[in-house]
């Protein structure tokens, strides 16, 4: 018996080499090694006769070697070994290519078990041979069944150099000596109700799977379940990551309702006044709405965790605004974390002419700043000068400390994570938490990732605004696109041609933006302003072209995606996206959003080829059916994933390894509801298998967070 806490070391066939190789890939213990599930399964159950064997078949076939040597080829450094294996029925070639050692292994005489792929040999008139298949030596005994062979084998991810048939043979051993009973996150009460299987019969039959049907299609219909995820033991252990996940969010949240906060701020008529000048316009019902229930936050004697969603343009940067300014009429800091350094140098500049007329004093902070820049920054933030502090990660870096931190707000959230959220804010004594995101989350996604926010909807758009209207163009149409945009201008609005730059063809990306902005330019509209804009350009230089864009200047902003987020110019009515069939639904919802700001019609053509793709052709079609972006981000999951509609992977956001959140979005529901039954469970009479499981769940959340749970 070996326990799950014990080190990998201690299982035969790892030394310390391979113990540290292990390390490396996050598995320290025999618990870590358990998870680490087989990705497939192939049936080697049913052994073949030789002679019945045909072409691009797998089969698994049991012999005696024949004949067996090796020779060289024409090619250098390149040998054959080649055996012939005969069963009672018949015989077959076997090739080992580069393996040198087969010589001193296989020998005339050896019974082998085979398992591999059957092919045509063009140099042999067409016979059938075996192309490296996986050869076990059965040692002189009778049964050929083994781990390897005889059974459905599971195929695992390689490790660090352990793999194949080393890999299975350490998992056998780690799951032979496991415990009967180990631990579990879901108590005894949920798996009765739900008929989950234990743990350790689950991962017993996830590892080494016994099929219980009879007859040749159950058997299939069940090792399908298996290689799709699906079967009742996966399911158990997506249901296990669900719980957990939201039985840790609401430990998260209750432990946070549980700390009180040692400030209280008044909302006087100083304040009201204070937030009154920063108003570019007369707020919209959802607007109020939203802000009074921050300032209710703001006012409690619990520290806020709010999450502010809102479709594109409707006004969730002035809301957060007008919040900072509570704070900072308060005689406190502000800060205000963005995910990239392009939009993060946006919201300084439209902070600072925001808060201009109350003088506050704003900085920005973010990785590629010199040193010595970044210093003066972050002393200037220790010392209170800075009232409100605009960055990106640099915010929460070890060396960034606030004097009087009680506000963080956190926009494009989606990016972020739980583990971001609380290493922000640590820097302050327990500051209220403010996140926006313009992407709409659909429930499922909420759920995983928000479960610890209350949440404020601003279901609104401003006054006056009109749909937007968006067509699809293929390439040949640019004549119109052309004709498109000296309507436009002659109008007397203005128009933006965006191009992808994504990080494979960056430099080709760029170069199609410069050379498009000189060719309008040149030989287009040489009659217009043309302005150019993207992340290479120096942060006053961007000023000063959106400044420019902003006051009518410039007719036509050619710009890569560095306009996705944050920009508002109410003049600016047409949108062209270029190479449209390249960037997700989500993005391109948010660039068509800079457009539609003010009264007039706008419109947006995307530019794309959707050739016989047909998940392009859906993308763009869905974007021309629907402004709603709730529908599009519903449908941008369905087509993508969760991992690709939430951008890189964050080291804050879930990795989750069983559950898919757009599959298992009823087991996400019911997880959800679980975790609120258990927690009161908790509280009212816990028994002593909730406790643990409760503790369990404090303890991976710690691991995989380093976010201590209480309550």
């Amino acid at each position: 018996m070996i326990g799950i806490e014990d080190s990998v070391g201690s299982l035969d066939g790892i030394g310390p080499q391979r113990t540290e190789a292990l390390a490396a890939c996050g598995i320290r213990t025999v618990g870590d090694l358990l998870a680490h599930i087989p990705f497939r399964y192939e049936d080697r159950s049913r052994f073949r006769p030789i002679s019945s064997l045909k072409e691009n078949e797998w089969a698994l076939v049991c012999g005696e070697v024949c004949r067996a040597g090796a020779y060289r080829t024409r090619r250098r450094g390149f040998s054959i070994f080649e055996m012939l294996v005969r069963d009672d029925r018949g015989g077959i070639r076997v090739k080992l290519f580069n393996q040198p050692y087969a010589a001193r292994l296989y020998s005339v005489g050896t019974r082998l078990v085979l398992y591999g792929q059957v092919k045509k040999d063009a140099f042999s008139k067409g016979a059938l041979f075996f192309a490296n298949p996986e050869c076990e030596i059965l040692d002189g005994k009778k049964d050929p069944s083994s781990i390897h062979s005889g059974r459905v084998v599971p195929i695992y991810r390689r490790l660090d150099g352990l793999e194949g048939r080393v890999l299975r043979r350490i998992m056998f051993a780690a799951v032979s000596r496991a415990p009967q009973e180990l631990p579990d996150a879901v108590p005894a009460y949920l798996r009765g109700k739900l008929r989950l299987p234990s743990k350790s019969n689950a991962l017993r039959q996830l590892h080494f799977p016994k099929l219980a049907g009879n007859g040749a299609q159950a058997r299939e219909r069940e090792l399908n379940l298996l290689n799709a995820g699906l079967s009742p033991e996966h399911k158990r252990f997506i249901f296990e990551e669900l719980f957990q996940f939201q039985a840790g969010i609401r430990m998260l949240k209750r432990h946070r309702m549980q700390c009180g906060k040692n400030r209280k701020f008044l909302l006087d008529g100083k304040v009201r006044a204070a937030i009154k000048k920063i108003l570019p316009f007369h707020p919209t019902a959802a607007q109020k709405r939203a802000l009074g229930e921050i300032a209710e936050d703001l006012r409690s004697e619990h520290p806020m965790s709010r999450l502010l969603q809102g479709d594109v343009g409707s006004g969730k940067t002035i809301v957060a605004a007008q919040a900072a300014v509570i704070v900072l009429e308060n005689g406190c800091q502000a800060a205000f974390m963005a995910p990239t350094e392009i939009l993060a140098e946006q919201h300084y500049f439209y902070m600072k002419r925001l808060f201009e007329p109350l003088g506050y004093t704003i900085d920005l902070l973010k990785g590629s700043q010199p040193v010595e820049e970044k210093k003066r920054v972050s002393l200037r933030v220790k010392s209170g000068e800075t009232r409100i502090a605009v960055g990106t990660h640099a915010l929460i870096q070890k060396n960034v400390e606030f004097e009087n931190l009680a506000l963080v707000i956190i926009d494009e959230q989606h990016r972020f994570g739980v583990l971001q959220r609380e290493t922000l804010r640590r820097k302050g004594d327990r500051p209220d938490v403010l996140v926006m995101t313009a992407t709409p989350i659909p429930r499922s996604l909420a759920l995983t990732l928000y479960g610890d926010l209350d949440v404020s909807v601003i279901d609104e758009l401003p006054p006056g605004r009109q749909p937007i209207e968006t067509v699809w163009y293929e390439e040949n149409r640019r004549p119109a696109i052309f004709d498109r945009i000296r309507r436009t201008v002659e109008a007397g609005y203005q128009a933006y041609i965006v191009y992808p730059l994504v990080e494979e063809s960056e430099k080709l990306d760029l170069r199609a933006a410069i050379e498009t902005a000189a060719r309008l330019k040149a030989e287009i509209f040489p009659d217009l302003q043309i302005g150019l804009l993207h992340g290479r350009m120096k942060s006053r230089e961007k000023e000063v072209v959106m400044r420019d864009f902003s006051a009518g200047k410039i007719h036509v902003l050619v710009s890569t995606t560095v306009i996705e987020v944050g920009v508002d110019v109410a003049n600016a009515t047409l949108m062209i996206i270029e190479h449209a069939e390249r960037f997700g639904l989500a993005q391109l919802h948010q660039l068509r959003g800079r457009v539609g700001r003010g009264s007039a019609k706008s419109t947006c053509v995307l530019v794309g080829h959707a050739g016989d793709n047909p998940e392009i052709r859906r993308r763009l079609e869905i974007m021309c059916e629907t402004n709603d972006g709730f529908r599009i981000s519903e449908a941008d999951l369905e087509l993508r994933g969760p991992g690709e509609v939430m951008g890189t992977r964050q080291s804050g956001v879930p990795a989750l390894q069983f559950a898919d959140i757009v599959r298992d979005r009823r087991a996400l529901e019911i997880a959800s509801v679980e975790a609120d039954r258990f927690l009161q469970l908790l509280q009212i009479r816990p028994d002593r298998e909730c406790r643990r499981a409760a503790e369990l769940i404090r303890r991976q959340w710690r691991d995989r967070f380093g976010a201590i749970l209480t309550g």
